[in-house]
């Protein structure tokens, strides 16, 4: 098996970027009056306290974030899509969090964004940090391209992270042990499965249950949106 130099893995939402995706985009749908509002707020703050908790039942949390995908077009859904990038996610890409990732990607590593929200929220994204690979959470379509409103695949959520990635080394014919030095960025407990997998594991503006645990185990911490820059 060949040996590489380095292999770097970032989470997403708080990790490089400091909101949540996933919410901003249920928040989104709400914005435009595609769903009910009370209820939708509800079940999108019912979820994420479970998520913090570390205690998400990720099937019921994907059908309630992938079944409004199946109710529009597909060519609507792309141009709303546009829209919350550029007033939502864009600003929010910050310098310091973009030199991260371009810090280990001029040192010759493998890079992946690593992430449990969808590809279809995430990957324009993926593509605005300038990460080719991008691993999240899969949506099931028709032939016709439209969405059905369920996942495919396993997602890419606490130990699923790992086999995704897992499986995408695979295709090019390596694993985690081929690389010389592994890393993966995180804030959330949730990542433990694959924080425990590299050889570097690094807490990024932590959660508490995540930052006791890089105490205890003498993990780096870092607050990558500490500057005034990243309100």
């Amino acid at each position: 098996m060949p040996s590489q130099p380095t292999l770097a893995l970032f989470d997403l939402d708080h990790t490089l970027l400091p909101m949540d995706s996933d919410v901003a985009w249920a928040e989104e749908l709400v914005r435009r009056g595609v769903v009910d509002a009370e209820w939708h707020r509800q079940r999108n703050d019912h979820f994420f306290a479970q998520y913090k908790a570390g205690t998400l039942d990720i099937d019921a949390f994907l059908a309630f974030q992938l079944g409004p995908l199946a109710a529009h077009p597909r060519g609507t859904l792309e141009a709303w899509r546009a829209e919350f990038f550029a007033r939502e996610i864009a600003p929010r890409v910050l310098p310091q969090a973009l030199a991260l990732v371009d810090r280990h990607q001029k040192e010759g590593a493998l890079c992946a964004i690593v992430t449990a929200t969808n590809e279809f929220i995430t990957a324009p994204i993926a593509k605005a940090f300038g990460v080719s690979h991008l691993i999240a959470t899969q949506v099931e379509t028709t032939e016709q391209g439209e969405f059905t409103g369920r996942p495919r695949g396993l997602p890419s959520f606490r130990e699923g992270k790992v086999t995704r990635v897992q499986q995408w080394l695979a295709t090019m014919d390596l694993g985690l042990e081929s690389f010389h030095a592994s890393y993966f960025y995180s804030d959330s407990v949730n990542d433990l499965p694959l924080l425990t997998k590299v050889t570097h594991a690094v807490a990024v503006n932590p959660d508490a249950r995540l930052a006791q645990h890089a105490l205890e185990m003498g993990w780096p911490v870092v607050d990558l949106f500490a500057s005034k820059d990243a309100a």
